[in-house]
């Protein structure tokens, strides 16, 4: 229904802002005539989960009656304990995107400007839209995260900055010495949100030094999530870290019971599961440099791949194939992938890094495409 139709119907209208937000397309699962593809359009764990998270979610089932714990007690000190935080500083959501709306309502609104890259999450801008605040996009450089082009964009309206890191859709990753040269120069009354919803995929020496920052910086939120690495995308579990004042605001508005008893218990044996992370790790970085590579020899075909640490990849079609036509020939082959027009990019493809057999034959798709076009 459009805004026009919602006027001439005289029903309740929602406030204009609302109308504004193109509404979140999740990655494909099927194609249009319904066969079910795989799915490398959602940046799952191709790997699935951990049995002993799997067990422990299994056993949690048993009360459906009972609320779950709404402190999740437990859960927070198993966060604190595996990345050394105060477990009171500790919040969960559902999904990390609970966590990155909350911070968008609690600290911004109409007649706010909230801040994010060029080629940054979609949920920033329905974040920003949905409390009345306006999104300000600052330029990226080539794909990757300019600081300067941020600090630059800062007004005195600013009150939010969203920051994905490593990026989505792009993969890229944006240093330690440049994340605290933003923080620096950023307001001490900006809230800078630093996504790391891909922060497992990292080795130790590419931490960005997001978590470190929050523990002593009153303007720093990050986020994390449970969905990628950690293979516990149906249960929806995210959580963050900030000081305890910005953690005490968004409380207030977390929504109750977020997060599911099962969904608890699976969470708290999966960051416990260095084994698992380790293994998930080591797959995605071998077969994502593999897919790489395979890419960067159809250079002279028009193909390009933007240098990722998460994942995923984003392809960039500039050449005579297409990304349009490189899903829909992928999708033929029983592959979703995520055709990225909606947000800018019209010549990129992003490509959840999958199993090997899957790997190696989407590149195989890719260069047959390639060479005959």
């Amino acid at each position: 229904m459009t805004q026009d139709t919602i006027i001439k119907s005289g029903t309740p209208q929602p406030k204009p802002w609302i109308m504004d937000i193109s509404a979140y397309v999740p990655g494909k699962a099927s194609a249009a005539d319904g066969r079910p593809l795989i799915k490398l359009s959602a940046n799952e764990n191709p790997l699935g989960t951990s049995e002993s998270a799997r067990a422990a979610l299994m056993a949690a089932t048993g009360d459906l009656r009972t609320y779950p714990d709404p402190g999740a007690v437990q859960l927070r000190e198993a966060i604190g304990a595996a990345f050394g935080l105060d477990p009171a500083r500790v919040i969960y959501g559902t999904g990390s995107d609970e966590l990155l709306h909350i911070a968008a309502s609690a600290f911004a609104g109409p007649g706010d400007e909230v801040l994010y890259v060029r080629h940054g999450f979609s949920v920033y801008d329905i974040a920003t839209r949905r409390v009345g605040a306006t999104p300000v996009i600052a330029r990226d450089k080539d794909y990757a995260t300019d600081v300067d082009a941020l600090l630059g964009a800062v007004t005195d309206k600013t009150r939010v900055v969203f920051l994905a890191n490593p990026n989505n859709p792009t993969g890229t990753m944006t240093s330690a010495a440049e994340i605290a040269r933003l923080h620096t120069g950023l307001r001490s009354d900006i809230l800078l949100v630093l996504d790391q919803a891909y922060a497992e995929y990292l080795e130790p020496e590419e931490d960005d030094g997001g978590l470190a920052l929050a523990q002593t910086a009153n303007n720093i939120f990050v986020t994390r999530t449970f969905s990628k690495i950690h293979g516990l995308a149906a249960e929806r579990i995210g959580w963050g870290y900030a000081s305890a004042a910005i953690i005490d605001a968004l409380h207030r508005i977390r929504a109750p019971f977020n997060v599911t008893t099962a969904g608890q218990a699976a969470a708290i044996a999966a960051i416990r599961d260095d084994a698992w992370v380790a293994r998930s790790r080591a797959h995605n970085r071998q077969w994502r440099e593999w897919l790489a590579g395979e890419i960067t020899a159809l250079g002279n075909h028009g193909l390009r791949v933007v240098p990722s640490k998460a994942n995923f990849l984003l392809i960039l079609f500039e050449g005579a194939l297409t990304a349009e036509a490189a899903m829909n020939a992928l999708m033929a082959e029983g592959y979703a992938t995520r055709w990225l027009a909606g947000q800018g990019l019209t010549n990129g493809l992003r490509i959840t890094i999958g199993t090997e057999e899957q790997t190696r034959d989407v590149a195989r798709i890719l260069r047959a495409l390639a060479t005959a076009a």
